[in-house]
């Protein structure tokens, strides 16, 4: 036995068997606009979706957000030569103002094998180590 086509069995209904011409007009009649429902009615729907429940993290403030630009002192190390704007000192030291890059710290990572004078707004506690372990200076920008 061959079943009919609703839609075919409604051609020429104005309705479509809705009842009233208003009926299934809004959000309401498909259980809410959007992802709505997905941790009630619509539940079984965002799990096939795969949509994850509920709420993760904590978001920060914006205001309390700071990017800062940083730089490993190995890198620093490794590039001293090639910076156009460092500048030798009589001692053999390398003058390297990092403001000038456009970093804000100074962290730990890497070796420091030259006498570095380094200029920055910020250091770390490894990197001050680690300069002033080799022979060189941090000195604080204003």
């Amino acid at each position: 036995m061959m079943m009919r086509q609703k839609t075919k069995k409604f051609r020429g209904s104005r309705t479509f068997g809705a009842g009233k011409h208003k009926k299934r007009r809004g959000g309401g009649s498909r259980g809410g606009r959007g992802r709505a429902g997905g941790c009630k009615h619509h539940f079984v729907r965002a799990l096939q979706e795969g949509r994850p429940f509920g709420k993760y993290g904590f978001k920060r403030p914006l205001k309390v957000i700071s990017k800062k630009a940083t730089i490993n002192v190995g890198t620093l190390d490794q590039i001293s030569s090639d910076l156009l704007f460092a500048k030798k000192t009589k001692s053999g030291a390398i003058h390297i103002d990092v403001d000038k890059i456009g970093v804000d710290k100074v962290l730990g990572g890497g070796k420091v094998t030259k006498k570095l004078i380094i200029t920055a707004s910020e250091f770390s506690e490894s990197a001050k180590s680690k300069i002033e372990g080799a022979g060189g200076k941090c000195v604080l920008a204003k």
